[in-house]
């Protein structure tokens, strides 16, 4: 069964990919010659981002898409930077950017009010038929520095206390079988596989 997937990001596909298995083939917006296809995530919630973004690709190529919105929610921040998290240092910002300004508001924040977590909203969108969504989570604390070179993103500040190690120090196979995308994929791949959808 073949998705397109609606991002340009190669990392989150070979991560969902990975965690899909073969039985699911996600194709780029390249692949099916949409890659210049600008989609403005205006949506005030994971939910809205990833429904717009799976609707626009479902619209624009008539197959059947998939998108991810998924961002990282800290406590003492109010949830922020939410929605935001991939332009938390500004439109265009890099990871080690988005990662300093994190730092720099948690400032002064001790450790156990440093609680986070990533969340990860899947949406399938089908042709003739309403788009439905699915969530994960996964929970954890900001870390004072940088730890760890694998993953991406906010990665090696994010600390999971069950493996007492950052996210960007724990093995992409262990990552895979933990994550806020693994655990929203995990849903939805439970559904395809049982025939609810599709």
């Amino acid at each position: 069964m073949k998705l397109v997937l609606a991002s340009q990001n190669k990392h989150k596909a070979m991560e969902m990919q990975a965690i899909l298995g073969d039985g699911i083939t996600l194709v780029t917006l390249d692949e099916v010659g949409c890659g210049d296809l600008e989609i403005i995530e205006d949506g005030e919630t994971f939910e809205e981002n990833a429904i717009k973004k799976a609707v626009t690709v479902m619209e624009k190529t008539g197959l059947p898409s998939v998108a991810d919105d998924s961002g990282l929610c800290v406590d003492a921040l109010s949830g922020a930077p939410g929605v935001y998290t991939a332009r938390f240092a500004g439109e265009g910002a890099s990871d080690d950017e988005n990662i300093e300004k994190l730092l720099s508001e948690l400032d002064g924040v001790s450790e156990e009010n440093r609680t986070a977590r990533f969340v990860s909203v899947i949406a399938l969108a089908v042709p003739n038929k309403e788009p439905i969504t699915y969530r994960g989570e996964v929970n954890g604390r900001i870390l004072f520095e940088k730890h760890g070179e694998n993953g991406f993103g906010y990665d090696p500040v994010f600390y999971l206390p069950d493996f007492d190690a950052s996210m960007a120090e724990v093995s992409a196979e262990v990552k895979n079988s933990i994550s806020h995308r693994f655990n929203a994929l995990k849903l939805f791949k439970d559904e395809i596989e049982q025939g609810k959808i599709l």
